[in-house]
């Protein structure tokens, strides 16, 4: 036989006993109802229940649908006119970075901000993008992130502003150009390389002011920079800083130190 208890009160056991016969005795009454929190036990003072928990204070659970969110993030950069360009660039990828350039070109003059990372590409699909920033009537401001390598540099040569964040290393290498066919048609690709190749070194050296010949060696031997090195070498002309935060030590800056969404000193990326 089971015997409960519930607020003190005694239940019946079970299984019931027979009733005799005759009328029923009155019970004890209606159970109270249950009160917030667990029931006390036996001998012992019901603790109050918990209160409420403020709405504004629970915890909200938040369910992301990976569905096309990278084209709803590059959507909002565009707005902000910022072009992200990662990965490897071969010809596709070029010409949709290009349109984009060039959407945001038909829409004015503002500055353009370029995000390079982890960027590397083949080097008539850099070429295209150079081309494409040459003609661009606004400012350009490339800024380099992780890993920029071999014709990727020409795009950051490009763009009128270089600037690079912290973590940046680029690499000055020789591209890898292959290909076949007939002696003749091998022939001619190899002069149509060789002119590439030409565009994209003498356009860092443009920018770093050096000789072509020093690039092309240095680009044989594969040189890695940082970003200090980058700056003395005349590939970016400076690091990207963090925006001042006021209150924090170490880490507020005056006004117009830092980048504040793109802007330096109050200019739009880009601007001089």
């Amino acid at each position: 036989m089971i015997t409960s208890h519930v607020y003190g009160q005694p239940l019946r056991p079970w299984p019931p006993e027979p009733m005799p016969p005759g009328p029923t005795p009155p019970g004890p009454g209606p159970i109270p109802p249950f009160p917030p929190g667990p029931p006390p036990r036996p001998g012992r003072t019901p603790e109050p229940g918990r209160p409420v928990q403020n709405p504004a204070m629970a915890p909200v659970q938040v369910w992301i649908d990976p569905r096309g969110w990278p084209g709803h993030l590059y959507e909002r950069l565009l707005d902000r006119r910022i072009v992200m360009a990662h990965g490897h660039l071969d010809g596709e990828a070029a010409t949709r970075l290009a349109a984009q350039l060039l959407t945001l070109d038909a829409e004015g003059t503002a500055s353009i901000r370029l995000e390079l990372q982890n960027l590397s590409a083949d080097l008539p699909a850099a070429l295209s993008v150079m081309g494409i920033l040459d003609v661009v009537r606004g400012p350009v401001s490339g800024y380099a992130g992780g890993r920029v390598e071999g014709p990727a540099l020409g795009i950051l040569a490009a763009c009128r502003h270089r600037k690079a964040y912290p973590n940046a290393l680029l690499v000055l290498s020789e591209p890898q150009v292959s290909f076949d066919g007939t002696v003749t048609a091998l022939a001619s690709r190899e002069e149509q390389a060789r002119a590439m190749l030409d565009e994209l070194f003498g356009r860092v050296a443009e920018v770093t002011g050096r000789d072509v010949a020093q690039v092309r060696a240095d680009a044989r031997r594969d040189k890695l920079f940082t970003v200090a090195e980058a700056i003395a070498y005349g590939l970016v002309e400076s690091q990207v800083t963090a925006r001042g935060l006021p209150g924090l030590p170490g880490l507020g800056r005056a006004p117009g130190q830092g980048d504040d969404d793109g802007r330096d000193g109050g200019a739009g990326p880009g601007d001089e």
